[in-house]
């Protein structure tokens, strides 16, 4: 049996435990129910949890087919544009708390869509990117009543 087959599933499932486990040592709510706070955290740990067992059990069960699941990474190109993915992802987390939601959610979206479709559709890219951030932001803050940095 390929070891490497469960790799993500491992992960997964540890990082599953660990948000379960803070999730539990979240501090009680000192208005309302105390405990109201847990339940959407305890939901997606639980929905976590249990998808990485299922993930893991699906992965013993195919065990005797080929694993070809990482070869896509021969690519080099798409390779690239995976870490571009990844260091974007990490910038728009920094950057978020910083310059608030809307720039930050702007600049995101605007060099993701610039990756994706490239420079010929910069005012396309452009468009999406601020119309999405602006709905996003009146949704949020507006109609639904929720405080954006």
């Amino acid at each position: 049996m390929e070891i490497i087959r469960f790799i993500v599933p491992s992960i997964i499932l540890v990082i599953s435990v660990i948000y379960l486990i803070l999730t539990f040592n979240l501090p009680e709510s000192k208005v309302g129910n105390p405990t109201a706070a847990m339940n959407y955290p305890l939901l997606i740990g639980f929905s976590l949890l249990g998808l990485s067992i299922l993930y893991i059990l699906s992965e013993v069960k195919d065990k005797k087919k080929a694993f070809t699941a990482y070869k896509i990474f021969a690519d080099k190109e798409l390779t690239i544009k995976v870490i571009i993915v990844l260091v974007l992802c990490l910038g728009y987390t920094f950057l978020f708390e910083r310059i608030g939601f809307l720039i930050s959610t702007v600049l995101f979206l605007t060099a993701l869509l610039f990756l994706i479709n490239g420079r010929r559709k910069w005012l396309l890219n452009i468009i999406v990117a601020v119309l999405f951030s602006a709905v996003s932001w009146y949704t949020f803050a507006e109609l639904l009543s929720v405080s954006l940095p």
